[in-house]
């Protein structure tokens, strides 16, 4: 009995490729392929097919944009500011009164508890409009079904939720075991009802939508070495997550505003992703907008950059010498390294032990592993000359059980250099093993993916106590030196359900609020009723709040502190 696409999607046993064009189910047929699909929209579908069938993952075999990418949690161990910092207060209030009714919030994280009063109408009925959770089976649950056209995991409507409430049936399966999901749905909509519990949220008025994500796949955890215990999410269901949020968007009638706290240090950090190509499609629709926080990855040392440049009085090639203390116990990691167009990237590898992989040049297709003598680690070299998305060379380096100690990678260029500049970028600190960094690193260039996205409100994250930059905070710009972040915004020590946060998922909360805010005024207020993600970033800009010691746009403030109160005295004329 072949297994259902439900089955397929949730099976390790099946690979997730995320492509972009269209396999006929007739090929499949014919093919005897193993085998479902499922669309995210015109330009990209899902590809599930059996791993034993295919090649094992790498960039060599396959496009480095069909692998999902593995996005983690951009909160900081737990640890209070008031709202009034970010003009969220103040537009709450008349002559404004924004509430962020009529607006619909949606956060994509690890779900959300919905029996907690601050999610509640006053007469005890749920703001939340609707639960998808990808974790759960719907052969488990009978009663419950798949969204539509996502044909896994479960959807709750808020029928499901009231009558769960009210008594009327079992409490729901879906929970959030991290709180990592409900705490942002409380910074971003929660409300205090009169009961005497402190405000939280910046729309307390907004409906919700909730995206539970499920879990990496244990093969691609594999794949990447992420730590064991480490929360990680696909690339492709964030994505699905993106699309569910959509349909609960009426153009010129109900805005959406997605909130996403993820982030990786996977990728060009230019915007060309799959993920990025989608949120920018989103983000200039009408009624919907895209709020990502920039990560905190700041001062983990996980970034290295250089320029290398021809000496006229030296016959050899430009080259760098590139250190990595790899610290005790440390499981594994991917190292990706980017290189500019027109050049060519050389590199060797000399182990803590004195062991030397020799210069080497991968041309397309190929792939190297080399296990060293004296050491049990083991390095899987892939490369890739022009990546699909970005037209730029892709070395990655798969460090299995490195030797603790210092690693140096010689990097040179092939023949004359041309802007010959280069970035390594170590994986986000939750998905370490040890402290492993760069011992020469860059703060800069540190936002995660997807902040670097065009279209999306990208915030970094500063602590309103003294107004100073947070230190982990990520710093800009893109790799291609467009400017992000857009704007700064709350992120140390914010209250929520879940106790005190910190982190940059906990200033996107707070922005996706602000926004919402504004798609109230604009949308269902009829003030701007095309309003879209595109704009609202633009008001935001306009109306942050900036020091006049400082140039803007930098990469560490962007535009400066969100305001949303500025952005009205903007459209106001007031100055």
């Amino acid at each position: 009995m072949p297994l259902s696409c439900e089955e397929r999607i949730q099976s390790n046993d099946y690979l997730d490729l995320i492509i972009d064009y269209d396999i006929s189910d007739a090929y499949m047929e014919i093919e005897d392929v193993d085998a479902c699909k499922v669309p995210v929209d015109e330009q990209y579908r899902v590809l599930y097919i059996e791993r034993a069938a295919v090649a094992p993952i790498s960039i060599s075999r396959y496009v480095y944009q069909y692998v999902p990418k593995l996005y983690g949690l951009m909160q900081e161990p737990f640890n209070s500011r008031n709202l009034s910092d970010t003009g969220i207060l103040r537009v709450q209030r008349p002559p404004l009164s924004l509430t962020g009714r009529g607006t619909v919030v949606a956060i994509i994280d690890t779900g959300i508890d919905y029996t907690e009063p601050v999610f509640r109408n006053p007469d005890g009925s749920t703001r939340i409009l609707a639960i998808w959770d990808q974790t759960l089976n719907s052969s488990d649950y009978p009663g419950y079904s798949t969204p539509e056209d996502i044909p896994y995991g479960l959807e709750f409507t808020r029928e499901d939720i009231n009558r769960a409430l009210r008594g009327e049936t079992e409490p729901l399966p879906t929970k959030d075991q991290n709180g990592h999901g409900t705490a942002m749905a409380s910074v971003a909509a929660g409300s205090s009802l009169g009961n005497g519990l402190e405000f939280l949220g910046a729309a307390p008025e907004c409906d919700i939508v909730v995206i539970k994500l499920k879990e990496a796949k244990q093969y691609l955890r594999d794949y990447y070495l992420i730590r064991d215990g480490a929360v990680a999410f696909q690339e492709n269901d964030i994505m699905f997550g993106i699309k569910y949020a959509q349909s609960f968007n009426i153009p010129i009638e109900r805005p959406v505003v997605m909130c996403l706290g993820i982030g990786t240090n996977m990728g060009d950090h230019a915007g060309n992703s799959a993920l990025d190509t989608y949120l920018n499609q989103t983000s200039a629709r009408r009624g919907q907008a895209v709020v990502v926080c920039g990560g905190n990855e700041g001062n983990a040392a996980h970034h290295f950059s250089q320029l290398l440049s021809q000496n006229t009085y030296v016959e050899e090639e430009p080259y760098e010498n590139v250190e990595i203390r790899v610290g005790e116990g440390e499981k594994g990691f991917i190292l990706e390294m980017w290189g500019n167009t027109p050049n060519i990237f050389s590199a060797s590898i000399r182990s803590p032990g004195g062991e030397v992989i020799p210069e080497f040049r991968l041309g397309l297709g190929q792939s190297l592993t080399y296990s060293f003598v004296y050491e049990r680690t083991r390095i899987t070299i892939d490369s890739v000359i022009v990546e699909q998305g970005s037209g730029d060379e892709l070395i990655t380096f798969r460090f299995d059980a490195p030797t603790p100690g210092v690693w140096n990678i010689r990097v040179s260029v092939d023949g004359r250099p041309h802007n010959a500049v280069f970035h390594m970028w170590l994986p986000i600190t939750d998905f370490l093993t040890s402290d492993t960094y760069f011992l020469n690193s860059s703060p800069y260039t540190t936002l995660t993916e997807p902040s670097l996205t065009k279209n999306v409100l990208t915030t970094s994250t500063y602590d309103s106590s003294n107004n100073s930059f947070y230190v982990n905070s990520g710093r800009g710009y893109s790799r291609d030196n467009t400017i992000k972040p857009d704007v700064a915004a709350p992120g140390v020590l914010i209250p929520t359900i879940r106790g005190t946060r910190t982190g940059s998922s906990m200033g996107a909360a707070l922005t996706a609020g602000a926004v919402a805010q504004f798609m109230e005024w604009a949308v269902v207020r009829e003030n701007d009723r095309l309003a879209e993600g595109k704009q609202v970033k633009n008001y935001f800009i306009r109306g942050a709040e900036r020091e006049d010691y400082l140039t803007y746009p930098n990469r560490e403030w962007g535009y400066g502190r969100m305001n949303i109160n500025g952005t009205f005295e903007q459209l106001a004329g007031i100055d």
